[in-house]
């Protein structure tokens, strides 16, 4: 789409096409011509326009870096250039920008590109016979892109100044006609659109302006540039929050500006509200506000008058740094004599006809080479002694230098031949083995990286893989697993033996209450255990005794056997408890061998009548 709009911009200019571009459809979905104040109203819909193409994120230094490469450093500012060309750079400076940027924060360069192209042809439409050329490319990438102010302005003044580093009015009034086709673009062309005498209004008293006094329009800008400074103090407070509430919309905090009245103690509006006009009980829209851009507590408003009526604070700073008026000259060496000169053209034919061209060539590199080295030694003395700079000695090394300079140029342009071959070749050879040095320094730094891998996964690997090439860790290994086996055999037949001895004792417990209950049948004189256990209260002290996990699959009947009082003796009582499993396991065996003594009897009666 952008291209072939290019395509049709470059056979002349087109007009405005019918259908609305998406990115003036979104501006009008803010709503931000409810605005009342038109300065913030314009400052609004630039930042959103800046914000939707990504253009907050690259700074002056990137733009001017993207304008240097793309050749339009060196072209008129009036010179016409193609949508093609601008579309290559617009899209390098977002490739870049997406390069610089973190993962975490990822665009699409090619829809910023696509909005930002679109943006700039219709401000340059909005005027009749107006084309683009390298002036609006340069004046509007510069307004709309992020960084500094201070910075933006002194690029905008080394394009409007000359030489001297004295302001052009003709460059000046050239850039405001591009400048303030981006107001006019988002239909604010009423209220700071271009005139002819608007670049005189800026500076009415001033008949030369340099750098200094171009840079005070950060702190007093002209009418027609007063949305500018506005623009930059809204992307400063835009994350700024006020711990207090909007006099008018209740709104729990405000965040970016804060208006406060002068006259109506205690009224603050939010920005949204003071920019829309919204006033509520005596407030009025003509009463004078305040705009904060920061929040002081009451403790640090009362230490800042303090200070300011004791005489402690400094008095204010300038709104911009103090710069040199005269802009840095450069070294112009046409006008000296070299020191070597070529007597005319038919010596330098026969200079160079007679010495071989890889020697000339080679000869010519060395002298470059030679010269390189001096110049790096002369800054270097530069700059480790300042002091001495104007010593005649330093003066003498620097006219030899800057002859032995130009001698060189002399001979070359009389000559006729430029050793650019043997030059490049020795830096082409110089990148290559740099290449080769690196690739080296590189697969050292990974066979160091899978060596280092390799060492911790080896580290990382569990006991028994790293102990397997030990026999003596293996079987002392084996000996424990077998252990092991043999004390969960163990365990396993002590709770079985556990259980059996549980089952018998219970049988056990019941044969003693059927021999106690047939005993007190037969003497009824004679108390028996049971009677005498139930005759004793118990005392609650001595449940504390129990042993209730070993004897607590019996039924209870040993638990009331230790349950007797605090005054009987536990191991008379275990006595008389073995005693009495003791009679009672022997009266058991006996009733079994009698009981199998009489089936033998039964058993040989039973053969005797058979035969």
């Amino acid at each position: 789409m952008v291209m072939a709009e290019g395509a049709q911009r470059d056979r002349g200019r087109v007009a405005p096409r019918a259908e609305g571009r998406q990115i003036f459809v979104e501006l009008g979905e803010q709503n931000f011509d409810s605005i009342c104040l038109s300065t913030y109203r314009t400052a609004c819909k630039l930042r959103f326009i800046q914000k939707r193409c990504n253009l907050h994120l690259i700074d002056i230094y990137n733009v001017i870096e993207a304008v240097r490469d793309a050749g339009l450093n060196a072209v008129e500012l009036n010179a016409g250039i193609s949508v093609t060309r601008l579309e290559n750079l617009v899209s390098s400076l977002f490739n870049q920008l997406s390069k610089r940027l973190p993962t975490t924060h990822i665009i699409n360069p090619q829809e910023s590109t696509v909005l930002l192209i679109e943006f700039i042809l219709a401000a340059v439409d909005c005027e009749p016979e107006s084309r683009l050329t390298v002036l609006s490319v340069k004046a509007m990438l510069s307004i709309l892109c992020g960084g500094k102010l201070i910075d933006k302005l002194r690029y905008v003044f080394s394009q409007v100044s000359d030489s001297k580093g004295v302001m052009v009015l003709s460059k000046f009034d050239n850039f405001l006609r591009e400048a303030l086709k981006l107001p006019t673009a988002l239909h604010e062309g009423p209220s700071f659109g271009y005139t002819h005498t608007v670049a005189r209004s800026c500076f009415p008293q001033q008949k030369r302006v340099m750098l200094n006094m171009f840079l005070d329009i950060v702190a007093e800008p002209p009418e027609c540039l007063v949305w500018l400074p506005l623009m930059h103090r809204m992307a400063n407070v835009e994350h700024v929050y006020h711990p207090v509430s909007c006099s008018y919309c209740r709104s729990n905090g405000i965040t970016g500006f804060r208006y406060r009245c002068l006259r109506c103690r205690g009224y603050q509006l939010c920005q949204n509200c003071f920019w829309r006009g919204n006033a509520s009980g005596s407030h009025s829209n003509q009463h004078q506000m305040k705009e904060h851009s920061s929040w002081k507590s009451p403790a640090k408003k009362f230490g800042r008058a303090l200070s300011r009526t004791l005489g402690c604070v400094s008095s204010r700073e300038p709104p911009h740094p103090i710069y040199p008026e005269e802009p840095e000259r450069t070294l112009n060496l046409t006008n000296i004599v070299p020191s070597r000169p070529i007597g005319n053209t038919s010596e330098a034919m026969l200079l160079s006809s007679s010495v071989p061209e890889s020697s000339k060539s080679l000869a010519a590199a060395q002298r470059m080479n030679e010269e390189h080295a001096l110049i790096a030694a002369y800054v270097n003395r530069l700059q480790s002694g300042p002091c001495g700079v104007d010593s005649p000695s330093r003066q003498d090394e620097e006219h030899k230098l800057i002859a032995r300079y130009t001698s060189r140029l002399a001979e070359t342009e009389s000559t006729g031949m430029i050793p650019t071959r043997s030059i490049n070749f020795d830096v082409n050879k110089q990148k290559r083995e740099l290449i080769a040095q690196l690739e080296c320094k590189n697969r050292e730094i990974l066979a160091e990286i899978k060596r280092l891998r390799a060492e911790h996964d080896a580290a990382c690997q569990p006991s028994p893989e790293r102990g397997s090439t030990n026999p003596a860790l293996l079987a002392e290994l084996r000996q424990l697993r077998q252990r092991k086996d043999e004390l969960e055999q163990r365990m396993s037949s002590l709770q079985e033996s556990r259980r059996e001895l549980m089952v018998q004792l219970e049988g056990l417990m019941k044969l003693l209450k059927a021999q106690a209950a047939g005993s007190s049948h037969a003497s009824p004189s004679r108390p028996s255990p049971s009677t005498v256990r139930s005759a004793g209260a118990p005392s609650p002290q001595a449940h504390m005794y129990l042993p209730q996990d070993s004897l607590a699959g019996v039924g209870g009947d040993v638990q009331e056997a230790f349950a007797q009082g605090p005054r009987r003796n536990l191991r008379n009582d275990l006595l008389v408890a073995a005693d009495s499993i003791t009679n009672t396991v022997s009266s058991l065996v006996r009733e079994l061998h009698s009981d199998e003594g009489r089936e033998e009897e039964e058993r040989l009666l039973n053969g005797k009548d058979r035969g």
